[in-house]
């Protein structure tokens, strides 16, 4: 599904029944899905899915993980072909979905679209959708408006497809009891722990164990290639330190950018609608602009009486209520016939008829706000950073080629390319290879810093974008390669380590000893903690593998007695009691049957899923990045 729309608002919460006026005078354009790529990587039952889709799709992804890993991100994860295969299997997944959608004959409406945009946070100013704030969260994502709506109206009508699978699942109430008693039972029970670290003295560990140790896991002791570089970081955050901007050019750039530092004129107005479909017969569409006609003379005679008039007539079931009461709205927020009507108008002023494709409005103009621009003294700091980032991301621009050739071509050193953009050249620790490491070594740079042109031929790496607008480049000057660290080394840590083990299993004889003894009806020495109750849901620090043994037991003899070996010893649980759970409300009752509907929900959409990819006419044509098995 389309995760950026997902990420700011979950389709659940759309209201499809009831359509706000002031959103759904606003228009979503139609748009016919064309490609710019003429590569095909895919295709889907004829559906064809394009190069610049799936690098999208790749690009998508690698922002998810940007936001998910922070610092940790590393752009070398999507070059991994099993990473793209998943991106490309979940394409057709979606284009699949999408075309069985259609077939079906799902559909969404351009008021819906509308509304569901006007509901996402990130295109809303003080709580209000804003098309600037719109228009530029897209193209921070170099997407356009036409091309998300048309995605996410495609989104929605998958996902249309998709409840009608996992919005039925079915949980019978004999299946709801079941796991209603079974999740809320209780079992009373007392721990006793058989330490290892008890029988850590009487372990014992000669040298030839120790060797034997060693030499049968010398992959233990490997020490893993190594080595330390000298590098440039080239990136356009630290330019920004030596960036500076003048005061005529932060002047000009107010002088020229005033919408960016204000609020827009709104306008609030009231309305009557008299709601008429295009398409409606010629007969309907004369009644209701008679009707409307008759109400505007109504309104002109009595001002004062328009909100009572609204509230009677008005067919707009979202402002009616409120005397026709649409609140503020800027420019580019209802179609355009209203808004131009109501920018008209002046204060009080009424208008006459408006014809929209919903129908007839009457409108009242009912207050004016005027826009508002923040003098310079106040944004004169904001500007300067925001040209000082622009400067700094320009001449990063200019120079990274200019920086990536200069590395190549002079491989032999560092510093023409440190001279290039005027940065000094710096030393690492010791870098291990294959192993995380912090900022700037993700692991995409550390393959260059131990490919064979770097350690055996002594060159340059190439000039690696480690993060966005960050440019490094790294030359050996010291590499160690991997070898087996010496027994002198690791023998005491591996004489540990066996005397461990012995105690361990020492600890499981006497646990297992004791164990027996109990379900024999002896009664070794134990020091038995106070009583708790357990749940199969909560368990408190108790072993998984112990808390299933306790819910297998028998619960019609008490005690009953349970152990395991875990990683501080012998763990012996003695069970006391069966207590079943009370009754559950109909709230807990119906939050499990809603949970079991879910889950049963979802095994039947992922089955649908399944049987749909098998009949399914599926093509690939990208060999990099060939779609994962199908289930």
């Amino acid at each position: 599904m389309f995760d950026f729309v997902r990420e700011k608002k979950r389709l659940v919460q759309i209201v499809l029944a009831v359509i706000i006026l002031p959103f759904a005078f606003w228009g979503v354009d139609s748009y016919n899905r064309s490609g710019n790529s003429d590569e095909v990587v895919a295709t889907v039952d004829g559906a064809k899915i394009n190069r610049q889709e799936f690098d999208e799709a790749i690009g998508r992804q690698q922002e998810q993980l940007r936001q998910m890993l922070g610092e940790n991100f590393d752009a070398a994860m999507l070059d991994d072909p099993e990473m793209k295969r998943a991106v490309l299997d979940n394409l057709v997944a979606q284009r699949l979905l999408l075309e069985r959608a259609k077939a079906a004959g799902l559909a969404v409406t351009d008021a819906q679209v509308a509304q569901l945009i006007a509901g996402i946070e990130a295109f809303q100013q003080d709580g209000k959708f804003d098309k600037s704030r719109y228009e530029a969260a897209l193209a921070s994502r170099n997407m356009n408006p036409l091309t998300f709506e048309v995605r996410l109206r495609d989104d929605m009508v998958g996902q249309q497809m998709r409840n009608a699978y996992v919005q039925n699942g079915f949980a019978s109430t004999g299946v709801v009891d079941n796991i209603v008693r079974l999740n809320e039972q209780q079992r009373s029970i007392s721990v006793a722990v058989v330490s290892s670290q008890s029988f850590v003295a009487r372990a014992q560990v000669g040298d030839a164990e120790v060797q034997d140790y060693y030499k049968q896991n010398q992959k233990e002791f490997q020490m893993p290639e190594q080595a330390r570089v000298e590098y440039v970081l080239f990136s356009a955050d630290e330019l920004q330190a030596k960036v500076t901007v003048a005061e005529e050019e932060l002047r000009r750039y107010y002088d020229e950018h005033q919408q960016e530092f204000g609020t827009p004129e709104e306008r609030r107005a009231a309305h009557i609608l008299v709601s008429v479909a295009e398409a409606a017969p010629q007969a309907d569409r004369d009644a209701a602009k008679a009707k409307a006609e008759k109400l505007l003379q109504q309104a002109k005679k009595d001002p004062a009486r328009f909100a009572e008039l609204a509230k009677a007539n008005s067919e707009d079931p979202g402002s009616a209520a409120n005397g026709g009461d649409l609140g503020f709205f800027g420019r580019s927020m209802m179609v355009k016939p209203f808004e131009d009507a109501t920018y008209a108008l002046k204060q009080g002023e009424i208008s006459g008829l408006v014809k929209s494709d919903f129908g007839y409005h009457i409108i009242k103009l009912v207050a004016i706000k005027p826009s508002q621009v923040q003098p310079y003294a106040a944004v004169r700091a904001s500007i300067n950073g925001k040209l000082r980032q622009q400067k700094a991301a320009d001449f990063f621009a200019e120079q990274a080629e200019k920086f990536s050739n200069t590395v190549y071509e002079q491989s032999d050193t560092l510093k023409p390319a440190a001279e290039l953009v005027a940065a000094k050249i710096e030393q690492s620790g010791w870098l291990v290879k294959g192993a995380n490491a912090a900022a700037p070594w993700t692991d995409k740079m550390l393959q260059a810093v131990f490919s064979d042109e770097a350690v055996k031929n002594k060159r340059n790496t190439a000039a690696i974008e480690v993060a966005t607008n960050t440019l490094v480049a790294a030359r050996i000057l010291e590499h160690k390669s991997a070898s087996v660290r010496p027994l002198s080394e690791v023998q005491q840590a591996i004489h540990q380590k066996l005397m461990q083990q012995q105690a361990l299993k020492l600890a499981a004889e006497q646990g297992k000893a004791a164990l027996a003894q109990l379900q024999g009806g002896g009664k070794p020495a134990l020091g038995w903690s106070a009583v708790q109750s357990i749940t199969r849901a909560r368990f408190g620090d108790l072993d998984i593998g112990l808390v299933r043994q306790v819910f297998q037991a028998n619960g019609d003899k008490f005690p009953q007695y349970v152990g395991a070996e875990t990683g501080a010893g012998y763990v012996l649980v003695r069970i006391d009691a069966v207590k079943q759970g009370e009754a559950p409300d109909e709230m807990k009752r119906m939050a499990y049957t809603q949970q079991l509907r879910q889950l049963t929900g979802e095994e039947l959409f992922q089955a649908y899923l399944s049987d749909a990819k098998k009949h399914a006419d599926i093509e690939l044509k990208l060999p990099e990045a060939a779609i994962m098995p199908t289930p």
